[in-house]
C-alpha cells in the first residue's frame, strides 16, 4: 500500500475515493522514562527513551490507519496528516493520531 501525505501519487491516477480512514494511538510515558529523560535533557543529551516511545506509537496509528484502509479495498492512502498530543493529569500520556483518505489507483 501507498501511503503519502501528498493528495495524489505521481503517475497514478485516482480512480476511488473510498474515505477517510483514522488511527490513533495513545502510550503511557513510563515514570522512570521521564525521570531519566530530563536528567539527559538538562545535559543537552537526546532523550532516547522518549523517540523510541513516539517512533512506536506513530507506528501503531500509522498501522491501525492502513488496516482500515485495506478494509475499504483500498491499495493507497493520500493527504496523510500526522498530529501528537500530551494527555493526563501530569501529561504522562502520549497520542498520535493519523489521518487521510483511503483511495483506489488504477
Amino acid at each position: 500500500m501507498i501511503l503519502t501525505t501528498t493528495p495524489t501519487v505521481e503517475g497514478q491516477r485516482i480512480q476511488n475515493y473510498l474515505g477517510i480512514v483514522t488511527g490513533e494511538a495513545i502510550i503511557g510515558a513510563n515514570i522512570f522514562k521521564d525521570i531519566f529523560a530530563s536528567i539527559r535533557d538538562v545535559v543537552g543529551v537526546r532523550a532516547a527513551a522518549y523517540e523510541k516511545t513516539l517512533t512506536e506509537a506513530k507506528d501503531q496509528a500509522i498501522g491501525e490507519m492502513r488496516s482500515r484502509a485495506e478494509a475499504l479495498g483500498a491499495n493507497a492512502i493520500v493527504g496523510i496528516d500526522l498530529d501528537y498530543e500530551v494527555l493526563g493529569a501530569n501529561n504522562s500520556m502520549l497520542m498520535v493520531s493519523a489521518s487521510g483518505t483511503a483511495v483506489k489507483l488504477g
